[in-house]
């Protein structure tokens, strides 16, 4: 241990003590996590990193507005955004395990509700800049987005383990992918809109096999207490 820095590999048991990560960055973006939350000022809260990642989304969501009324190059402070949203939004929660002091409900609590500001804040960048026209396409991401939050919550009140990740795709993924959109966009206009359409496509696609696998879920939970009450008759 080198003053209030630990080694790299006791630092990514804390901070991944709580959580299993599935998406395909896990291993680099855990250990990166990990390394970053040693160097955290200690005047810097997780409150105050779950503030600055919204603030990157509300960057993310302005950028396209931005783009629609000035010029597409606006889009580029979209990815500024996303990386400053990258870095409060992961690690807000870890930074509170490393510093034994998490608030597992009330950072549970709060991380939702930001995150729902945030990606209404985005999809309100969408429909702004995909115009009247495909401006359905925007709300129809917002609700999308919003239907994976709900499914997120409801398959960690039926199994009791809390997952951001949908298999090999998590939030930190999403965000390579939009940066890589907005790139796209300002290289060959026009372009945002396939993204917008596939991704919505994605999302409603995804959600539908999730909620059949919770439904799957949730049946095999009620038979196992129905077995178990059972037994106690």
């Amino acid at each position: 241990m080198k003053g209030n820095h630990i080694h790299l590999d006791e630092a990514l048991k804390i901070i991944s003590k709580d959580r299993d990560r599935t998406n395909i960055m896990r291993k680099y973006e855990q250990r990166a996590i990990a390394y970053l939350v040693q160097y955290v000022p200690p005047y810097i809260s997780s409150n105050m990193l779950t503030g600055i990642g919204l603030v990157g989304n509300l960057i993310l969501g302005l950028s396209f507005i931005l783009g629609a009324y000035f010029s597409p190059y606006f889009l580029l402070i979209g990815i500024f955004g996303s990386i400053l949203n990258w870095y409060g939004d992961s690690l807000d929660g870890r930074l509170a395990f490393y510093r034994k002091k998490p608030r597992k409900w009330y950072g549970f609590c709060l991380d939702i509700t930001i995150d729902l500001i945030g990606i209404t804040a985005i999809g309100v960048g969408f429909i702004v800049y995909l115009g009247k026209e495909w401006g359905l396409i925007g709300y129809s991401f917002i609700v999308m987005y919003a239907m994976a939050m709900i499914i997120t919550l409801l398959r960690y009140k039926v199994t009791d383990k809390y997952s951001i990740d949908s298999g090999l795709l998590g939030p930190t993924e999403v965000r390579i992918v939009i940066c890589l959109a907005l790139i796209l966009e300002v290289i060959f206009n026009g372009t945002f809109l396939y993204f917008a359409i596939i991704s919505t496509s994605v999302l409603l696609f995804s959600n539908i096999k999730d909620v059949f696998s919770l439904l799957k879920l949730a049946d095999s939970r009620d038979n196992q207490e129905h077995e178990e009450a059972n037994k106690r008759i």
